[in-house]
This record gives structure tokens, C-alpha cells and sequence, in this order.
């Protein structure tokens, strides 16, 4: 297929937006209450969505006039699905959404606002909360989040004479030349250095340096002197042969931390559970710690959050789901059944976190200072330019200074 001369490129991509706005009505009328005999539809994703079915056989009981009815998305195609049912308007009552995606769907005039009577910010992580604000108004209630915090080899930071987690930029350097010259490892970390999700590791770098990705006027900040920086700290890496220059999309970190050829790495929470299934001999040898700090010890935060569409006849019974849900103890219930981690701050407190592994501590605490990617309608694309500006200083070997400004111009037409 031929592409599409630009100016008519616009047009549709406008004639889009406005039809996708009409299809979003208020949603107001025919409201059944909380008491009605009625079926409540939910999506969830993948394994998570199966999770939740169960979950809505439970919430049943307890509320014998409220069916939930879930259908499992694939997270593969949930974008597209979610999308085509706002066009069409034929969207669920309520749905997990991932944070990273409530911005467009926000822009869209597809959800409905959270009653923040009901919902209290303080509740919840905050950067989880903030994910969801736009314009002053609150879109998503928090379900579970993660971040992301250092994985590393213990006995083989001993073997290269290092027995203190690295707190600082300086010691993350040290422990990677370490692991490399005196534990013998093929590399020092990894650091993906690009295709779709570099952006996840180089975020943390951006945040601890103090960067932002947006400015205080909402436009891109990605080469301002904190960004410049980060991406200079990225690609040192590299340029000392610490770290991996290129990776397969399919590249499985987990095998080579397995190996001892990548001791070092940065990840979210679930990697814990993939260890101990898939790396069984490394207990009692590694462990998590908080970001390496330069400025701070910043991650972000993702995850999901529980949202409500416009639409819906129903907003009272998604009310009382999203409600129990978000409950403490229902979300100490939800890590045991799903390992996700409660955006509850009380639900840490519940047994089951308690007696977790003690390698989620670190992510407890990264958690507490962790920030918020912005709700940006064009989230997906602003990401694939970090991507590939990450690449550029990774594989190309491209100036951070060249690097951030491709950035900034690429980026500049993606945020309203």
C-alpha cells in the first residue's frame, strides 16, 4: 500500500479522532444502581484477565444481583480492541487498562472520571495515582503496579571483592568493571541497547539524574542537560565494553544472569518468580537493590489500573468491583494469586507481603519514590523515539549531546 501524501494523512487521522469522539457519549442515562440485578462487563488482559474471572465468581457471592462477566484480551491485541470499541461503541463497563496507555484513551473522551470521594489518593503509591490524572481530573484507580530496581549477583560481587550493593552511579560502574575483570564475566551488565522497551531501562537514568521527560509547560524535555547526561552514564557502558551493544527482540537476560555472563541488570518484579522457576540454583546468590542514585534513587512506575468507560449502564456495580478490588486485603489476595504487587500502600502491611521474598523489599522501597510516566495520548510513539535515540548512542556511537536533540525534534509533534 502506497503511504499517504502528508496533508491527507492529517485529514484522516482527524476524521478518526472526531469519529472515535462521537462514539463516546455521556454515558448518564439509564444508570442502573448498585442494588440492581444486572451483568457487569469486564476486560482483562492475558493470564490476568483469567485471574479476574475468578475473582468475579468470588465478588459474586458477595453480591448476589452483580454477574461480572470477564473476557480475556490478549495484551498483544488489546490496543487495537480497545480502540475499535470506541469506535464502534462497543466497549465493556469496565476494564484493567496498562498505565502507559490510560493517556490516549483519556484524550479520547473514553472514561469516565473516578469518584475521588470514593477513591482517596493517598491510598495508593502515588506515582500510580498521578498516571491517571489529566487536566486536574482522576481516570484510573490504581490495581497493581511495578517498577523498577538493580538485580545482581552476590557471589559473584564477592568473588570480585565487592560486598555492598552499588548506591551510587559511581558503584554501579565499579561493580560492572568488577564482575568483569576479577569474577571473570563476559560482560559487567546489561543495559538493553535498543528495539521496542529500551526506554524502560533508560528511564530510571533520566529520573535519578532529575530529568523529566516533559517540561513544566507539558512540552518534551529530552535534551535538556539531566537527559543529556543520563544518555552520556547509558552509553559509558558500552563504550567500555560493559554491556552488550546489540540483542535479539527475543533476548532473555534471565539465561545470562543464569550463566553469570550479564550479573547485573535492571527489571521489574516478576523477574523474582522467573529466577526461582527458571534459575532455581541462583538461591542464596543474588539479590535486588533501589536504583543506583545520581541525583536520587528514582524508578517509574507501571502496571494497571481499573477504569470505567463513559458508556457504561453500570457505573455503580463497576464502582463497588473497582472497590474490591483495590481493597487491602483483596489486593494482598490478588499478589498471591497473580505475584503482581499491591498499589495499595495497606496491603503491604497483609501477611502475604510479609512473608514475600525478600527481594521485593527493594521494589517496596523503590515504590515510595518512584515517578509517573506522563498519560500521553501518543505514548507508544513518543516511546519508539527514546528507543531508537537510545540506539543511536548504544549501536551508532552517536554524541548523547546529538542524541537528546534527535530526540526533542522527534518528539515535539506527538505531545498536544
Amino acid at each position: 500500500m502506497q503511504p499517504l501524501p502528508r496533508i491527507a494523512a492529517a485529514t484522516a487521522a482527524t476524521t478518526a479522532l472526531a469519529l472515535l469522539l462521537s462514539a463516546c457519549g455521556s454515558g448518564d442515562e439509564k444508570q442502573s444502581s448498585a442494588k440492581d440485578k444486572q451483568t457487569l462487563t469486564v476486560w482483562g488482559m492475558g493470564e490476568e484477565g483469567k485471574h479476574l474471572a475468578a475473582i468475579g465468581k468470588e465478588f459474586n457471592k458477595k453480591h448476589p444481583n452483580i454477574t461480572v462477566k470477564v473476557t480475556p484480551v490478549g495484551w498483544d491485541v488489546v490496543h487495537q480492541k480497545l480502540k475499535s470499541g470506541v469506535a464502534a461503541g462497543e466497549l465493556p463497563d469496565m476494564s484493567q487498562m496498562g498505565s502507559t496507555m490510560l493517556g490516549e484513551f483519556i484524550e479520547l473522551g473514553a472514561l469516565d472520571p473516578v469518584d475521588e470521594k470514593t477513591f482517596k489518593k493517598d491510598d495508593f503509591f502515588p506515582a500510580a495515582w498521578n498516571g491517571g490524572v489529566k487536566d486536574g481530573k482522576t481516570y484510573g484507580v490504581p490495581w497493581y503496579v511495578d517498577t523498577r530496581a538493580l538485580y545482581y549477583r552476590t557471589d559473584l560481587a564477592d568473588k570480585a571483592g565487592i560486598d555492598e550493593p552499588p548506591a551510587t552511579w559511581k558503584d554501579q560502574m565499579a561493580l560492572a568493571q568488577a564482575y568483569k575483570d576479577k569474577a571473570g564475566t563476559k560482560w559487567g551488565t546489561y543495559n538493553q541497547p535498543a528495539n521496542t522497551g529500551a526506554w524502560q531501562t533508560w528511564l530510571p537514568f533520566l529520573y535519578s539524574a532529575g530529568g523529566d521527560l516533559l517540561d513544566s509547560s507539558g512540552k518534551p524535555a529530552l535534551d535538556s542537560p539531566e537527559s543529556v547526561k543520563a544518555l552520556e552514564e547509558y552509553a559509558s557502558y558500552y563504550d567500555k565494553g560493559l554491556s552488550r551493544k546489540s540483542s535479539p527482540p527475543d533476548y532473555d537476560v534471565v539465561k545470562d544472569f543464569g550463566s553469570g555472563d550479564a550479573p547485573m541488570f535492571i527489571s521489574g518484579p516478576w523477574i523474582v518468580q522467573v529466577i526461582k522457576d527458571q534459575q532455581p540454583q541462583l538461591k542464596g546468590k543474588y539479590a535486588t537493590a533501589p536504583l543506583p542514585a545520581d541525583e536520587s534513587s528514582t524508578s517509574w512506575v507501571g502496571g494497571a489500573s481499573l477504569v470505567t468507560f463513559k458508556d457504561s449502564k453500570h457505573k455503580a456495580a463497576a464502582k463497588e468491583f473497582t472497590k474490591y478490588l483495590t481493597g487491602a486485603k483483596q489486593q494482598a489476595a490478588w499478589y498471591e494469586r497473580a505475584q503482581s504487587l499491591p498499589a495499595n500502600t495497606a496491603a503491604w502491611d497483609e501477611p502475604a507481603l510479609k512473608n514475600a521474598p525478600e527481594q521485593l523489599a527493594a521494589f517496596e522501597k523503590q515504590l515510595k519514590t518512584a515517578k509517573t510516566v506522563p498519560p500521553l495520548a501518543q505514548w507508544e510513539e513518543f516511546a519508539a523515539k527514546i528507543d531508537e535515540g537510545v540506539a543511536r548512542v548504544s549501536q551508532k556511537g552517536e554524541s548523547p549531546k546529538k542524541a537528546a536533540a534527535w530526540m526533542q525534534k522527534a518528539t515535539e509533534g506527538l505531545v498536544g
